[in-house]
């Protein structure tokens, strides 16, 4: 079958590998979507990054190269002997959170911070970027015959803006600014107005990405290349909001975010940086500003947890993943998918792969 493969930096290539084996407690999935995620533009453009480069991973003992692509779904085609809880034909999405089930996260059940942890499509197991992936039954979770099948690929990353905003100190009625509105800070927009954020602020330089997140909620939007954007939220929140999210991964939006949170107020940082950064620690000392990390998701035998209550929020319209879908790409377009995605100048949001 043909699947899209890590190879090192800036080498992707289409493969043909063997299909996968099904054990006792596994299913065989048919992928229809797979979405390209900015960690596989950073493993592209910088990687190895959680791609495993000289050692193997020691949840799968493998090392690159190995088979990408970690928000997918698709439907199920073969199911392992043990297997009880879902069947031949079932639709389903991929929670790809891969833990060691030993350390003390895991015995804490925060499988998704585990020592040894990693993600399906991203340290081995296989990966969405293929025609077919065997996975771990836990790991499947239903989705309703009423959202659409391809939609199944979007609920990784709306779980990732659900995590960061359940983890954030905010209440409903309280103001939000979120820093980047690529995919995961529109997923971040979205999940802050379903918890009642208001106003929700979103600061973006691409006029495409602002529009985008006026669509999906956010109250105001700022170009923080033709106005101060923290000086405007400080000014229009009566000293600056109550929460702020950085979800665009670089220094300057780091710094911003801390400013424009209130004194007391709460910074939640979801990106991953390819390199290390400069922040000014009197800002968070002096506000007594909290700064946190969001990672991910929560995984392992809680995996629908977040999952399912993203699944349960498409069926019901809460949160809407259709404004996010821009293209939609065969396999061995992938290569273009990821230089159109790097290159910046464009509209794209969510390319989605169709294996």
């Amino acid at each position: 079958m043909r699947s899209a493969v890590f190879h090192g930096r800036e080498d992707i290539q289409v493969d043909e590998i063997a299909e996968p084996a099904v054990e006792s407690d596994s299913v065989l999935i048919e992928v229809t979507a797979a979405g390209i995620c900015g960690s596989d533009l950073h493993e592209y453009a910088a990687g190895p990054i959680f791609i495993p480069g000289d050692a193997p991973h020691p949840v799968t003992g493998e090392t690159a190269p190995i088979s990408m692509g970690h928000e997918f779904g698709g439907e199920i085609i073969e199911i392992g002997e043990d297997v009880d809880d879902i069947a031949v034909g079932d639709t389903v999405t991929v929670n790809p959170v891969l833990y060691c089930g030993e350390c003390r996260y895991c015995e804490d059940g925060s499988y998704h911070l585990c020592e040894s942890g990693g993600f399906t499509g991203l340290s081995g197991g296989g990966g969405g970027f293929s025609e077919q992936i065997a996975v771990s039954s836990e790991q499947a979770i239903p989705v309703p015959d009423d959202v659409p099948a391809e939609y199944a690929a979007l609920v990784e990353p709306f779980s990732v803006g659900l995590h960061a905003v359940r983890n954030a100190e905010f209440s409903a009625g309280d103001s939000v600014a979120v820093y980047g509105t690529g995919p995961i800070g529109l997923t971040v927009v979205q999940a802050a107005k379903a918890a009642g954020a208001n106003p929700v602020y979103a600061v973006e330089p691409q006029d495409a990405r602002r529009e985008l997140a006026a669509e999906v909620g956010a109250d105001e939007t700022l170009d923080p290349i033709e106005t101060d954007a923290p000086e405007a939220i400080i000014e229009q929140s009566n000293g600056g909001v109550d929460a702020t999210f950085e979800v665009a991964g670089i220094e300057q939006t780091v710094r911003d975010a801390i400013r424009s949170a209130k004194n007391g107020g709460s910074v939640t940082i979801v990106s991953i940086f390819e390199e290390s950064i400069a922040i000014e620690p009197n800002e968070i000392v002096l506000g007594e500003r909290t700064v946190s990390g969001t990672l991910a998701y929560e995984g392992g035998p809680k995996s629908d947890v977040e999952f399912g209550a993203v699944i349960d929020m498409f069926a019901d319209g809460t949160l809407d993943p259709e404004p996010l879908i821009t293209s939609r790409i065969d396999l061995g377009e992938i290569v273009d998918g990821f230089e159109t995605l790097l290159g910046g100048e464009h509209d794209e949001i969510k390319i989605l792969v169709e294996p």
